[in-house]
């Protein structure tokens, strides 16, 4: 077995152990919070694999992830907030896909890093936002989501804030957010089928990653459990800030 599994990873002609290790720490993050795989995952990925490799193996990550979370927290999702999100993100694709060709994608990326970083900072020092009541924020928010997903691939952190600006409890939160994100991750991850992007290494891939997920689920899931509300405001104000560094930078 062991020479084996040698010669399986000298036929991937990739780094193994450190692709599982980015793998499972995305997935841990987003098992925990509900958002943060890819932005986590796919940087770094980028720096062992080739684009080719690491774009269809996060795609993979994240609607295995998303159908498993969905399937624990069926109960918890907001459906008719979710649809609101997904039929304005559709609207703001288009938009997105002009900015694209007009406007440079480094400076919407670090004008909205900025917008994270003082939204996160600003819940952290005065915690109390007041909770938004309608449904026309939804509508506004999916169609930011989907002006910045449709131009730059960054359709959660519009998504992420309404979810703080009306004050989901932690399971509502993540599994609302996994059945927003699940349409984006499901459409990406058959269009890199289509596109030839599954060979040989990558399904190999695919069959590696699957068990480290799932072992991440397990223990997201776990940890997530043992934060109180308020901790779990706090981590995610904190997370949202890292992730408008990351995009800024």
């Amino acid at each position: 077995f062991p020479d084996r599994l040698t010669d399986l990873i000298n036929m991937l002609h990739v780094p193994l152990i450190p692709v599982l290790v980015i793998i499972f720490i995305g997935a841990l993050i987003r098992a925990t919070f509900g958002f943060g795989d890819a932005l986590i995952a796919m940087p770094l990925l980028a720096l062992v694999v080739s684009l080719q490799i690491a774009s269809p193996v996060v795609a993979f990550l994240s609607i295995i992830i998303g159908i498993t979370m969905l399937i624990l927290n069926w109960s918890k999702v907001d459906f008719k907030t979710a649809w609101r999100l997904i039929l304005s993100s559709a609207v703001g694709i288009p938009v997105g896909l002009y900015f694209l060709k007009t406007i440079p994608e480094q400076y919407i990326k670090a004008l909205l890093g900025v917008v994270l970083v003082l939204f996160g900072g600003y819940n952290l020092i005065r915690p109390k936002l007041p909770a938004c009541k309608g449904n026309w924020l939804a509508y506004v928010m999916g169609f930011l989501g989907g002006v910045f997903g449709g131009a730059y691939n960054a359709n959660g952190p519009p998504v992420i804030i309404y979810g703080r600006l009306a004050h989901w409890e932690p399971d509502r939160f993540k599994a609302t957010l996994q059945s927003y994100f699940m349409p984006t991750a499901a459409f990406i991850f058959i269009g890199h089928g289509l596109s030839g992007s599954w060979t040989r290494e990558v399904l190999t891939l695919f069959g590696y990653t699957f068990p480290v997920i799932m072992a991440a689920i397990i223990l997201g899931t776990w940890i997530s459990k043992k934060i109180t509300p308020g901790l779990f405001d706090r981590l995610v104000y904190m997370a949202i800030i890292g992730m408008g560094l990351l995009m800024f930078l």
